[in-house]
């Protein structure tokens, strides 16, 4: 048994990892700031010591996980170093552990995250898997058959990860702080697939994603165009679930029943039964996992209050902001779409600005909240009005004292966001149900 601490173990995938870490038998401590996050709540599920930054936190005998979050000058890492700790960054680590077992690691510029959980889903209800989701959700199993992981390509982060299946949801340019542009982006993760031992299975609608070589991984294209080796057909979606067939070579395979609604969800789903298959799971088997299967964190999750639905989504790229006003629409045909954004760092908004009026425009109504900066950013290079003067329509809502500005009725209400407006949200919804029990 060995001893870890977490450096920022607040971190949506350091809580993730914290947690396969201690589920294997190991003793697991970190640290973080004061402030509530929700990835903390599965940490305190399991004991796990939480302390605020200081070098004392650091001790003899320990392995020290820097989050991605912190360059080499964080005082404890530090501090470790002068100790002469084994010290890894948390990319490291989560390719170190990779490593020790057969591995499927999902990325894409969007929907990794419901991917993985679908990935996971099936996975663990077939094969000892443990598995870490970037929503703040991990579980470590001994001598598990398959480790499970989301890949971010972030800092190109998923290169020290050598997997021996991954799927690539799509190759989106993202994150302008450190990519150049589109060719950089395909660049990365095209040394992501080389190193990829056994099968890729990719999204072939996806312009980028398609052009993926590789010469030593099989490469498994799926998605609704013709031609892919797995390809969704005969879609229908009710309010409860979607139903669909997957053809492999141009064969029926099965049909699928599902409780997920927008295109890109089903693209998503179908990259899940389509890593099942190719390693060997029935479509029998794989169906009756589908029936457990419940979202990400932050990934659509619903509330229902009298004739509203107000969701909170980690929505914060314009693609995926139009994937989710698709997913309202075509679960909710008959109600009103009012979207609620906010922004993650200037970078983002300035470079995307005509893209996400362009998104938030395909909502019946758009509000906007002030920008949520990156702790890596050192100007305010753009502001939420610019936003909203490209935004034709649109209302700006600092805080709980402009809730009446969202007096709706029978409308589907999308806080979306990636910085904190989860808060807003819960707020709302809670100033909702205060009001339906007066």
């Amino acid at each position: 048994m060995s001893k870890y601490h977490f450096i920022g173990i607040k971190g949506s995938g350091m809580s993730s990892l914290a947690q396969i870490v201690y589920d294997m038998g190991h003793t697991v401590q970190g640290s973080d700031l004061a402030t509530y996050f929700f990835t903390q709540e599965k940490l305190e599920k399991r004991n796990i010591p939480m302390f605020e930054y200081s070098p004392e936190n650091i001790k003899e005998g320990y392995e020290v996980i820097l989050g991605n979050a912190f360059n080499d000058d964080h005082e404890e890492y530090v501090r470790a170093k002068e100790l002469g700790l084994k010290t890894y960054t948390y990319s490291e680590f989560l390719g170190k552990l990779l490593g020790e077992t057969p591995s499927i690691a999902i990325t894409g510029a969007h929907g990794k995250t419901t991917t993985t959980t679908m990935v996971s889903n099936i996975f663990k209800h077939n094969f000892i898997t443990s598995y870490l989701i970037g929503d703040g959700t991990g579980s470590g199993q001994k001598n598990s058959d398959f480790f499970v992981a989301e890949a971010c390509e972030y800092y190109r982060h998923f290169l020290a990860y050598y997997p021996d299946y991954a799927i690539v949801t799509n190759i989106d340019f993202d994150h302008p702080d450190y990519f150049k542009d589109e060719d950089d982006v395909f660049s990365a993760f095209q040394s992501f697939v080389n190193q990829v031992k056994k099968a890729v299975i990719f999204c072939g609608d996806d312009k980028l994603a398609s052009k993926l070589t590789s010469s030593k991984a099989k490469l498994i294209s799926y998605g609704f165009n013709d031609g892919n080796d797995y390809q969704i057909k005969n879609l229908t979606t009710t309010s409860e679930f979607s139903t669909f067939d997957i053809y492999k070579y141009g064969e029926k395979l099965a049909t699928f029943k599902m409780a997920v609604f927008g295109l890109h969800d089903i693209s998503n789903a179908a990259a899940a039964i389509s890593l099942a298959d190719t390693i060997g799971i029935t479509p029998e088997k794989i169906q009756e996992a589908l029936n457990h299967y419940k979202a990400a964190e932050r990934r659509f999750s619903e509330h229902k209050v009298g004739s509203l639905v107000i969701v909170d989504d980690y929505a914060h790229h314009p693609s995926e902001i139009k994937a989710t006003i698709n997913s309202a629409r075509r679960k909710y045909p008959d109600k009103k779409i009012i979207a609620i954004f906010q922004p993650h760092t200037y970078t983002r908004t300035a470079k995307f600005l005509n893209e996400f009026a362009e998104s938030l425009l395909t909502a019946d109504k758009a509000f906007l909240c002030p920008i949520f900066a990156s702790v890596r950013e050192k100007a305010k290079i753009v502001g939420i009005e610019d936003l909203q003067k490209v935004t034709t329509g649109s209302d700006i809502i600092n805080g709980e004292e402009d809730f009446p500005k969202l007096n709706f009725e029978n409308a589907v209400l999308l806080f979306m966001g990636a910085g904190n407006i989860n808060k807003l949200c819960h707020k709302f919804l809670e100033k909702n149900l205060e009001n339906i029990t007066k």
